[in-house]
């Protein structure tokens, strides 16, 4: 393959790009950007758009659900981190497995995940276009989902800085939604029972709880942190990738985490128990009882400024990956390595997850939301078990007398493997249909990679990156697992991650 490209010096801190950078993204994010990218992405408002859901899924004990989500979100975010640290590049989970795995088993999980980025944007429309019905039932729903793709669209096209601009005027306001629901909820349960109401353990665990219960909603409300992850698809275009990228990852699940329990925890008050006219609506309903029509409609507006911030964010991700795995040339080059030569976006990729966005027409929240878990909690197990396959390189190398940091043991091999033992277990409490869907687009993964890879007779093709000073790749090769040492068995001792991933 013959592509122009420039070096991460080429793209620094003042945004500039070589001239003839064919594949070379814009370096402008600094880790407040980036975060904010991760938290506009998880729309912290989220924990109310899907309440209903999760409320019945645990019987009315959403905030536990959302305590064993953080759970598991932290232990795969410090994987996510270690890993970003190693291979600061685009391509997230994808590229990480193909490069301390197998290249076969990172392009499986770049399908499976796939699945995953492919439905976020769609549920998130969903989700918008549900409570916006229900304000407006005189309106289709199909008008409001194509409004949010049309604008998401847009933003998106036009560059990540436009879209990270609009985001921070977007995740004020819905903060700003946040605190009001809370301080109203908190106020609605003191008048009703006075304040030892207030520290009551029953919303987190009362007589209908059960650990089936709460496990099923934790797969579910696991979804509402995918947005720590996300962010590592914005490593080309991050400064200081290497040092920026892990810290905002951690940030990010950690704060979103926080917000979701809280918020959580006041609306079970307000509300005990997981009944509502609309379970798809439900945090609607609990607005207009703690603060009447004119909250609610300061709600609705926050819900939906929400939505759209994170539309953005799962739209640009989404492009992302579909441009890392065309650059690869796993998928045809000439469509998903596209850069729009002024923009410096991947736009034909951001064209087409909104067109397949409008799938969203036909399907409903929660099947929806439980098909993106499949992708993700594959994506998130992956990753773990990329961290301790490094690990397991690295103490060979340094028995070889070669130097590398070995890392510790906690953080290098038993953090990774609990990770990743309760990402398996979350995938197993997913809805029936979202598994054989999961299952089924596996199949049809693997069948195209057989075509790929002729019949797994060579691996699939990728881009050799060699990082340069400021933690960016340059320098490419299209191969067959010989340019930098990397065989078929994805062995990858050619590769030198190896400093990032220290203790």
């Amino acid at each position: 393959m013959s592509t122009d490209r420039t070096s991460a010096s080429g793209a620094g801190a003042g945004g500039t790009v070589a001239e003839g950078a064919g594949t070379q993204l814009r370096r402008t994010l600094h880790l407040r950007s980036v975060v904010l990218f991760g938290l506009a992405y998880m729309a912290p408002l989220i924990v109310l758009g899907t309440y209903g859901v999760v409320a019945d899924a645990t019987d009315g004990s959403v905030p536990t659900a959302y305590l064993l989500a953080l759970l598991a979100m932290l232990f795969t975010a410090h994987s996510y981190g270690r890993m970003a640290r190693a291979y600061p590049v685009a391509g997230s989970a994808y590229t990480y497995v193909r490069r301390s795995i197998d290249s076969r088993v990172g392009f499986l999980v770049g399908w499976a995940t796939l699945l995953d980025y492919f439905f976020l944007p769609m549920v998130i429309w969903l989700i918008g276009a549900a409570y916006l019905h229900t304000q407006f039932p005189s309106v289709p729903n199909w008008v409001w989902i194509v409004a949010f793709i049309v604008i998401t669209t847009a933003l998106n096209v036009r560059g990540i800085r436009t879209a990270e601009a609009v985001n921070y005027l977007l995740m004020v306001f819905q903060l700003v939604v946040i605190g009001t629901f809370v301080v109203l909820s908190l106020l609605h349960v003191t008048r009703a029972g006075g304040a030892a109401a207030v520290g009551s353990e029953v919303p987190f665990w009362h007589d209908g709880t059960t650990v089936g219960g709460i496990s099923s909603g934790a797969a579910i409300a696991a979804y509402s942190f995918l947005g720590f992850d996300a962010v590592t698809t914005l490593t080309e275009e991050t400064i200081e990738p290497k040092k920026t990228m892990p810290r905002a990852i951690l940030l990010t699940a950690l704060l979103g985490g926080v917000i979701f329990v809280v918020v959580a925890y006041a609306t079970q008050l307000t509300h005990p128990g997981h009944s509502f006219k609309d379970t798809g609506s439900a945090a609607f309903e609990i607005a207009k009882e703690i603060g009447g029509s004119v909250f609610s409609s300061f709600f609705l507006a926050g819900l939906i400024v929400a939505q759209t911030a994170s539309g953005i964010a799962a739209q640009a991700s989404a492009s992302r990956l579909l441009f890392a795995m065309g650059r690869d040339s796993v998928l045809p080059h000439k469509v998903f390595g596209y850069v729009h030569p002024r923009f410096r976006t991947p736009a034909v990729n951001i064209l087409l997850t909104g067109v397949i966005g409008l799938i969203a027409l036909k399907l409903d929240v929660a099947t929806s939301t439980s098909f993106i878990n499949f992708g993700a909690f594959t994506a998130f197990t992956f990753v773990n078990l990329s961290v301790v396959a490094t690990w397991v390189r690295v103490r060979r190398r340094a028995r070889r007398g070669e130097g590398a940091d070995v890392g510790g043991v906690l953080s290098a091999l038993l953090a990774p493997l609990i990770g990743a033992a309760v990402d398996v277990w979350l995938m197993t409490h997913l809805d029936r249909a979202a598994l054989i869907l999961g299952l089924s687009w596996l199949v049809v993964g693997i069948l195209y990679l057989t075509w790929l890879t002729r019949g797994f007779r060579v691996p699939p093709p990728e881009m050799d990156f060699v990082e340069g000073a400021h933690g960016g790749p340059h320098g490419e090769s299209e191969h067959g697992g010989g340019a930098s040492g990397r065989g078929s068995t994805g062995d990858g001792d050619g590769d030198q991650p190896y400093a990032g991933l220290g203790a």
